[in-house]
């Protein structure tokens, strides 16, 4: 009675262009993902280790994001600024430029990092949560080992320089699409252009967003530059269209020109070269299983998370879905319980593996049903 079931599906893809095209991406290093399938798309030297500057305010940013996330931290509360923080607001850097004693709260603060890149703000954050700039370094390491960039250390709150404040492009995008994904609210304010400080005596400041792609009509909303002279120039970046996104990070750019223009290009390269396919939909009904003297005749199955593949552009045929179980399957079922298996196929490769578990629970018949199905089975071979 029991077979094998194999059923194939042909995935239908969001962008059917055909491009091809080589990259050559002027960076020391550089890094493009897929942020749905999470695959990479291009990658140059990714583990080399560098400088983050002022892309480290990424970190900043989500540890206070984390923090108001789980209601030990408010916008509304206010941080007094102190002498350390000022001093970096008349040393030359980019600064939010707070004044000693100002009580300034964690919305300014944050918008003061995000979009004027205020190394001074980044200090007063970091010392009203933490109590020193050092305590919240050690935090950030912290959250940094937690996601997996293990080639990371954090020395400071804002990039500024040291030895000891250094990572690589792929932690970067690793922390820049947990932002983008555990914060998706306070990741907006990454495409607000300008930010107005209404400072404690004097007229509002009202300073420009750094990053800029932000200004140019390719669908950048994120997410941040940096600078070292040492390192020269570096930028985390994505683009959403189409309900497609892509993250870039890339260092080691030798002129601002140079960082605009290849980064442009490099999200230009994942939109243009490949193509996204939506497969499944964490717990929505993918497809359904024969069932074997159950109440229902057959049960959905769905997967545990989402599933996306990337694809180069003109592949579409390629790409398909096998279901494969031994079935039908005998009631009763427990809703959850693993079914059949997911095979995703690409020219004849096997390219995922993925649990289908059962939407609802099925019961099993009573015995006079069951009697009767199993004689119409021995008569007919039907089930």
């Amino acid at each position: 009675m029991i077979k094998k079931f194999i059923i194939i599906l042909f995935i239908n893809l969001f962008i059917s262009q055909i491009v091809n095209a080589e990259l050559e991406i002027k960076a020391r290093t550089a890094i493009l993902q897929d942020f749905l399938s999470g695959e990479i798309l291009y990658e140059k030297e990714p583990d080399r280790s560098i400088y983050p500057a002022s892309m480290t305010k990424i970190m900043t940013s989500i540890i206070a994001f984390d923090l108001i996330k789980s209601g030990d931290l408010s916008l509304d509360e206010n941080f007094i600024i102190s002498e350390k923080a000022w001093r970096l607001s008349t040393a030359g850097y980019s600064s939010m430029f707070v004044m000693i004693g100002d009580e300034v709260s964690v919305k300014d603060l944050l918008k003061g990092i995000i979009v004027a890149s205020g190394n001074d703000a980044c200090i007063a954050l970091a010392e009203g949560i933490a109590g020193t700039e050092e305590e919240f370094a050690i935090m950030m390491t912290s959250k940094a080992k937690e996601l997996g960039m293990n080639n990371t250390n954090f020395a400071n709150s804002s990039g500024i320089n040291d030895p000891d404040n250094y990572s690589t492009v792929k932690d970067i995008m690793i922390m820049s699409n947990y932002l983008i994904k555990k914060h998706p609210k306070f990741y907006e304010w990454f495409s607000e252009k300008e930010f107005t400080w209404d400072r404690t005596g004097g007229d509002p400041i009202t300073q420009g967003n750094r990053n800029p792609l932000l200004y140019k009509n390719i669908g950048a909303d994120g997410i941040k530059t940096g600078y070292l002279a040492v390192e020269r120039y570096s930028l985390a970046s994505s683009i959403e269209r189409k309900g497609r996104r892509l993250i870039a990070v890339g260092s080691g750019f030798e002129t601002k020109n140079d960082r605009s223009k290849q980064s442009a290009k490099l999200l230009t390269y994942g939109l243009t070269n490949f193509d996204l396919v939506e497969i499944s939909i964490k717990d929505k009904a993918f497809s359904s299983v024969d069932v074997w003297l159950g109440k229902n005749d057959q049960v959905k199955v769905y997967t545990k998370d989402d599933i996306y593949k990337i694809i180069k552009k003109g592949q579409k045929k390629k790409l398909k879905a096998k279901i494969i179980y031994d079935g039908p399957i005998e009631a009763p079922i427990t809703k959850d319980q693993i079914l059949a298996k997911l095979k995703i196929i690409y020219d004849q490769n096997l390219i995922g593996e993925y649990d289908l578990l059962a939407i609802n629970d099925v019961k099993k018949v009573n015995i006079f049903s069951r009697l009767m199905k199993s004689l119409n089975y021995l008569i007919w071979g039907d089930v």
